[in-house]
């Protein structure tokens, strides 16, 4: 994955010749460089969410053949433990003490991956502070 680089709205700022332009043709030049500038912007913004779902499109893998596998696993384990306590408390009773301990262990994972989902941020944070920046770049220009 490459690097972007953000080039906020100062440095793309060109010389205007005002000399001999009237003042409606200067407001017609900076609504054109504005909504240049808004395109600009709208395009870094896709590009910043893009690079951070691609990034995450192997964790997103990852996860997915560990959860199968792991999922495989754990079905051959509770039919283990299972067998292994029926002698015991008989063949229901030992089903039901393993599906309650798996539902507590479901719940609680269930809870970490919920927080973990909550703090995970799309949002794209350069794009929203060159925005900021070129919010206050035009309302100096105006």
């Amino acid at each position: 994955m490459e690097p972007t680089r953000t080039v906020s709205a100062p440095e793309q700022t060109r010389a205007l010749d005002v000399a001999g332009q009237s003042v409606g043709e200067l407001f017609g030049e900076v609504a054109s460089e504005s909504a240049r500038l808004v395109r600009d912007e709208v395009a870094l913004a896709r590009q910043e969410i893009r690079d951070k779902l691609n990034s995450m499109r192997g964790v997103v893998v990852a996860l997915t053949i560990a959860a199968f596998t792991g999922n495989a696993a754990l079905l051959v384990l509770c039919a283990a433990v299972c067998a292994a306590l029926s002698p015991a408390v008989g063949l229901w009773q030992g089903i039901l003490i393993v599906s309650i301990a798996m539902a507590v262990i479901s719940g609680a994972a269930c809870a970490v991956g919920m927080r973990k989902l909550k703090r995970t941020n799309l949002k794209p944070e350069k794009t929203m502070q060159t925005l900021e920046e070129n919010k206050k770049w035009l309302k100096e220009l105006t």
